[in-house]
């Protein structure tokens, strides 16, 4: 047994293709960030950069996120050149459907780790380049933090029609990417573990009703201007009395978010202070489906194109769980991966 352990380390890949990843998660959602295995992007803008990665490296989004090296609830992070000359680097963020514009769980695991390889020994700030915009992040007293673009609200109290629900109203925002709101209390909707794959399915339901009846339009960026994922919050289903509610998002192809989903707390302060509900400066706590939680703030108001906007700063914690070797054998007929929902 020990000869067959010992010559393990002998098999050759090299003539084989290889990702390498690091794999982390923020608040139980995973992040499989790339450090190499892909081909260096040649536009300059982050969405164009987007834009070129679905167009010709699609086929190794899916090797890693798909199975059988991951699987549909899996995300990721491709670290590219920065857009501008103040940023640190430029970031892609993959999903089993493509490629999101903004990540707030995954800008928090980079900051945890780029404080790990001594960033914040010689700065204050991290710059990072997402399609939604420059976000500015921080690290401080083993938290990670960042300033979210600017948050906005597209649309109180829009009403849809569901065939098993009936007649209810949704809020819709932006914060890094656009969401549909709906209070599951109001609708008797459980945001337990046990029904996920049910939130699963009634988000997936929502999402295309708002689609169908919302037109949304980024003001800086067409590619940004498609409805992201649905949002189920419940104020009555916390586990701690002292969080102010409960997440539980469904984006992309029906994935279901871990984490109480950065970008969605951010949209979910922009609707709170649209309702006067909170104010400039208060803190609340969000919880996720696992129970995990991030802290979010309005670190001050802004116009943003007409929008009365928000900047959110958003607090999380991120860990680091494998250091990852992917190989794509030439032979083997799921090299690029599937997915099962």
């Amino acid at each position: 047994m020990s000869n067959f352990v010992n010559n393990l380390s002998c098999i050759d890949i090299s003539v084989n293709q290889q990702i390498k990843c690091i794999d982390m998660h923020t608040g139980g959602e995973p992040l499989r960030v790339i450090t190499s295995g892909f081909s260096g992007l040649k536009s300059k803008r982050i969405v164009d950069k987007r834009l070129e990665c679905l167009e010709h490296q699609d086929n190794l989004r899916t090797a890693i996120m798909g199975e059988p090296r991951g699987h549909s609830d899996m995300y990721g992070a491709l670290i590219t050149e920065s857009e501008r000359a103040d940023s640190d680097f430029g970031v892609l963020f993959l999903h089993n459907e493509g490629y999101s514009t903004m990540c707030g769980h995954a800008i928090i695991a980079l900051s945890t780790l780029a404080e790990k390889v001594g960033h914040f020994k010689d700065k204050d700030e991290l710059k990072i380049d997402s399609p939604a915009g420059q976000v500015t992040a921080y690290y401080k007293n083993g938290q990670a933090y960042f300033d979210n673009v600017a948050s906005f609200v597209v649309k109180l109290d829009h009403q849809i029609n569901h065939p098993a629900l009936g007649s209810f109203t949704t809020d819709v925002a932006f914060g890094g990417a656009y969401y549909a709101y709906v209070d599951a209390d109001k609708l008797d909707i459980s945001l337990s573990k046990a029904n996920a794959t049910q939130l699963s399915g009634l988000g997936e339901e929502i999402k295309a009703l708002v689609n169908s009846s919302l037109a949304l339009a980024h003001p800086e960026d067409e590619s940004l201007s498609f409805l992201y994922g649905v949002i189920f919050y419940s104020s009555s289903q916390t586990k701690d009395k002292e969080s102010h509610s409960k997440h539980v998002c469904i984006f992309a192809d029906g994935e279901l978010d871990r984490s109480p989903t950065g970008t969605g707390v951010s949209a979910r302060v922009a609707i709170l202070h649209a309702r006067e509900q909170i104010n400039a400066g208060d803190k609340i706590t969000i919880e996720s489906i696992v129970e995990s939680s991030f802290d979010v703030t309005i670190k001050k108001e802004t116009q943003f194109h007409g929008y009365n906007a928000v900047i959110p700063r958003v607090f999380g914690t991120a860990y680091i769980t494998a250091f990852s070797n992917f190989v794509l054998e030439d032979s083997d007929p799921f090299k690029h991966g599937f997915f099962l929902k």
